[in-house]
């Protein structure tokens, strides 16, 4: 079979057109340059997608040489003018080979020519030639500088960060583990051990990219740094074998985590504050046949201090969720996967709630942001602490406000509705698709409809987009696209769109951070009464659109106009199956089942023409509309 190339991927993939194409490879073929760098610098193609096509088509793993980590020993190996010359910038040495990040890893040629000037075998690493040429600069500019220290003779990768304004702090209440905080801040500031300097050069340099989580992942022959940024892995930095210990020891140490047990998980956490920035750290190790592997989750407290319209809620959902927040009883579900910004906001519904006047109880697992007026429980099942048997002492501790992490069980999902119909407002989370979806998992849990039906104030569904940096592009819409957008059902669209483009601003991803999507179900008369008689989705979901309820998916494409975001993006994230239903076949927009007429042209509608008689018919077969 033969082997794509670069092009033929972006290609098949969309990512560039034909044309677009043709006219790349003949500059190519002028300048003779890399086509992967040219496309990159003339902002044709966004830097996560060429990464991506990259690793295919070469089977070696993307490595940002400017946050990689390098050994000084490694650096004399190979002269700065062949490290120039090659496009080479080598990391470290595993053994009788040499790890290097290299702007052709399948050249041949250069290979050999490593092999031949170093003695040792060549593990190559993908790389972005300017890339590798800014991190030789960096880093061979120390060989010729001032002595450095035992750190940076290790390690020169933690020079390029500047760690003199981070502090640390414990969130442990032992004295032991105070007396190892205020050791280890000594030691960064003398600089004397690299695992020391290297937690809080991985943490600052995390942090300035806006980085939700970061992976330290032991591997056979060293360990690799990734970093979570706009819910995307990327690769930070790799690591030597013989300084894997000492970092995760220095890391459980600051945790208050037990540094001699590593058979079994632990978890933990600390806070760093960078510059006038603080943040909240949750560490969780986990034992692996290579070694401990480590997850931070870097928590930002004024990611929860923000209004409802900047986390991406229109004008209109964002008055409709504050008149539900504001009545005196009932209970608000917030819905979606993992990882879609559930717990944002909720806290930020906290925050437009809270007030001396009222009190607030959250009872949770764990607790991630900690929220100023009001009372915070963390569970502990071990102790027979859980969600239900805290909800029963809640409820004797004169509530105004209950916010439960989430609904796991029958139990747990009776107490939280049972409340909501005595006087409390509860809210709460829960893993479904949509909104609609939330009755049926109550009701899948046991919970009895009549309840649901009565105390069911509202449903939010989201999810979470990458938004375009400010970098973006309009340009003409392109058949590619047209057929892209007509295939997910949508038939309303403009003659122009938004590409990502890449900046220093975004790492030249084209996207900069996250937006949410959201549809919001109001419990009304009708649908109440629809639950309470065993109605099941879609039913629910014909009512809801007759109502005026919004689709994710309609959000989304709005985001989508409006440059927020891309197709491309949208379609990664929020599903499109069936889901916009029956179309007006005059203007193509998005119509619930039972409308005789579209509310936007003023057509009518399939049911119209075939009649009072067939409009239950026409509703259930409404996909042929």
């Amino acid at each position: 079979m033969r082997k794509k190339r670069l092009g033929e991927v972006l290609r098949d993939r969309k990512r560039v057109s034909d044309e677009v194409l043709e006219q790349a490879l003949a500059e190519q073929q002028k300048n003779a340059g890399l086509l992967g760098e040219m496309l990159l610098e003339r902002g044709l193609v966004a830097k996560e997608d060429l990464v991506s096509a990259l690793e295919e088509v070469t089977h070696f793993r993307y490595v940002d040489a400017r946050y990689a980590t390098v050994e000084r020993a490694v650096l004399k190996l190979v002269p700065k003018a062949a490290a120039l010359r090659y496009g080479v910038l080598p990391l470290i040495r595993e053994g009788k080979r040499i790890v290097a990040v290299m702007a052709e890893p399948q050249n041949l040629h250069v290979l050999d020519e490593l092999r031949f000037l170093t003695g040792m075998d060549i593990s190559p690493r993908l790389g972005f030639k300017s890339e590798i040429t800014e991190a030789v600069e960096k880093c061979y500019a120390d060989e010729q500088g001032e002595p450095v220290t035992a750190a940076a003779e290790q390690m020169p990768f933690i020079e390029q960060v500047d760690v003199s304004d981070m502090q640390f702090f414990t969130a442990s209440s032992s004295e032991r583990n105070k007396a190892a905080m205020s050791e280890f801040e000594a030691e960064l500031r003398n600089e004397k051990t690299p695992a020391v300097r290297l937690v809080s050069a991985i943490l600052y340099a995390a942090a300035t990219k806006k980085a939700s989580d970061v992976h330290i992942e032991p591997q056979a022959l060293g360990t690799v740094v990734r970093i979570r940024v706009d819910g995307v892995l990327r690769e930070l930095t790799h690591i030597p074998a013989e300084l894997t210990s000492f970092l995760v020891s220095r890391i459980k140490i600051l945790a208050d985590m037990d540094i001699s047990e590593r058979r079994v998980p632990q978890d933990g956490r600390f806070l760093v504050q960078i510059g006038a920035s603080p943040l909240d750290l949750r560490i969780s190790t986990l034992p692996t046949h290579e070694g401990e592997k480590v997850v931070m989750r870097l928590l930002d407290p004024a990611a929860t201090r923000v209004g409802f319209e900047k986390l991406g809620l229109s004008a209109e959902l964002s008055q409709s969720l504050l008149s539900m927040l504001t009545a005196p009883q009932g209970m608000l579900l917030v819905t979606g996967p993992t990882g879609s910004g559930k717990s944002t906001t909720l806290y930020a519904a906290l925050n437009q709630l809270r007030s001396p006047s009222v009190n607030i109880i959250t009872v949770e697992d764990p607790i991630e942001f900690r929220v100023e007026d009001v009372n915070q429980v963390q569970i502990n099942p071990k102790q027979g602490l859980t969600f239900a048997t805290t909800l029963r002492s809640i409820l004797r501790q004169d509530p105004n406000i209950i916010m439960v992490g989430e609904i796991r069980d029958q139990e747990t999902a009776e107490i939280a509705l049972q409340a909501s119909q005595t006087g409390h407002l509860v809210l709460s989370t829960l893993h479904t698709n949509d909104s609609i979806a939330a009755i049926t998992r109550l009701l899948d849990l046991g919970v009895p409809a009549f309840l649901i039906a009565a105390s069911l104030t509202g449903v939010v569904a989201q999810r979470l987009v990458r938004k375009l940096c400010k970098c973006r592009d309009e340009i003409a819409i392109t058949p590619e696209h047209v057929s892209r957008l007509l295939a997910a059902g949508i038939v309303d669209f403009g003659s122009t769109t938004f590409v990502p483009v890449g900046c220093s601003d975004c790492d030249n991803s084209g996207y900069k951070g996250r937006v949410g999507i959201y549809e919001l179900l109001t419990m009304d008369e009708q649908i109440r009464s629809a639950v309470r008689g065993g109605v099941r989705d879609e039913e629910v979901r014909n009512m809801a659109r007759s109502g005026g309820m919004r689709l994710m998916q309609e959000d989304a494409l709005e985001k989508v106009k409006n440059g927020i975001t891309t197709l491309e993006e949208v379609l990664r994230v929020v599903p499109f199956d069936n889901a916009m239903g029956v179309r007006c076949r005059n203007c193509g927009k998005a119509l619930a089942p039972s409308f005789l007429f579209c509310p936007y042209c003023g057509a009518g509608t399939r049911q119209s023409a075939q009649g009072p008689r067939s409009l239950a018919r026409a509703g259930a077969q409404g996909g042929a509309a």
